[in-house]
C-alpha cells in the first residue's frame, strides 16, 4: 500500500488545514473534476499544457534560487537534483507528452505568457528573493505536492473514467509512485527547514503565503477553462 503522501500533524498538513477553502477550490477544481471524467475541453488542456512548459522553465529558476538561499550543502544538493530533473528529465518527458496534443516545443516556447502563470510563478519568486528558502518551499508546495495528491485521489477515485479518458495518462503521471516519492520529499523537506528556521514562530506568515499560492494554482487551473470560454 502506497505510504501517506502527506503526515498527519506535519507542517504541511497544518498550512493545508489553515487554507481550507482555498485548497479545496484547487484540488478539487473543474478543470480537475474534467479531466476525472473525460469531459474537459479538449482545447482548455492544451492551454493549460503550452503554458505548463513556460511554468516548468521558471519553476527551474525558483529551484535556482533555493540554492542561493540555501547555508547547507545538502539543501544545495536537494535543490540541484530538482533543478536537473526539471530541465533534464521532466521537461522532455513534457515535451514528448504534449507532441501527442499536437503541441511542439518550439510552439510552446514562442507562446504569449497568460497572465495566470505569470502571476504564480513570479509570486513564487518575489517570496524567495523577499523571505528566504522556507518562504520559497512553502509557495512552491502548492504545485509540487497539490499534483501529487490530486494525481493520488483521481487513480484511486472508482468513479475516475478509465476507459476512453484522454486525460488517464495525466493521472497516471502524478499518481505513479516516482512523483509521489519527490512529493514526499518535497513535504519532508518543509519540515526540516520549518524546525531549523524557527518555523512555529512564522508559522501564520507562511500560512498567509501558501493561501496565496494556492489561490494563484487555483487560477492556473481556471486559465485553460477562460481560454475557451471566449
Amino acid at each position: 500500500m502506497s505510504a501517506a503522501l502527506i503526515q498527519e500533524g506535519s507542517y504541511l498538513d497544518r498550512l493545508i488545514r489553515s487554507a481550507p477553502e482555498a485548497w479545496s477550490a484547487y484540488t478539487g477544481h473543474r478543470f480537475v473534476a474534467g479531466m476525472a471524467d473525460g469531459t474537459l475541453p479538449e482545447a482548455a488542456f492544451r492551454h493549460y499544457l503550452g503554458q505548463d512548459y513556460l511554468f516548468l522553465i521558471h519553476f527551474a529558476r525558483a529551484y535556482g534560487l533555493a540554492v542561493y538561499k540555501s547555508e547547507r550543502l545538502e539543501d544545495m544538493r536537494a535543490a540541484s537534483a530538482v533543478i536537473s530533473g526539471i530541465l533534464d528529465v521532466e521537461m522532455e518527458l513534457h515535451v514528448k507528452y504534449c507532441a501527442g496534443w499536437g503541441l511542439s516545443e518550439v510552439e510552446m516556447a514562442a507562446l504569449p505568457e497568460d497572465p495566470a502563470c505569470m502571476a504564480y510563478t513570479r509570486y513564487v519568486l518575489e517570496r524567495g528573493m523577499a523571505g528566504d528558502v522556507l518562504d520559497l518551499h512553502a509557495a512552491l508546495a502548492p504545485c509540487v505536492v497539490g499534483y501529487g495528491v490530486i494525481g493520488q485521489r483521481l487513480a484511486n477515485d472508482p468513479l475516475t473514467r478509465r476507459e476512453g479518458n484522454p486525460y488517464l495518462a495525466w493521472i497516471e503521471m502524478y499518481s505513479d509512485e516516482e512523483y509521489l516519492d519527490l512529493a514526499r520529499g518535497a513535504a519532508a523537506h518543509i519540515e526540516d527547514l520549518a524546525a531549523r528556521r524557527g518555523g512555529e514562530a512564522r508559522f501564520a506568515e507562511l500560512a498567509k503565503t501558501f493561501e496565496a499560492a494556492t489561490v494563484l494554482e487555483r487560477d492556473f487551473w481556471q486559465m485553460g477553462l477562460d481560454a475557451v470560454a471566449g
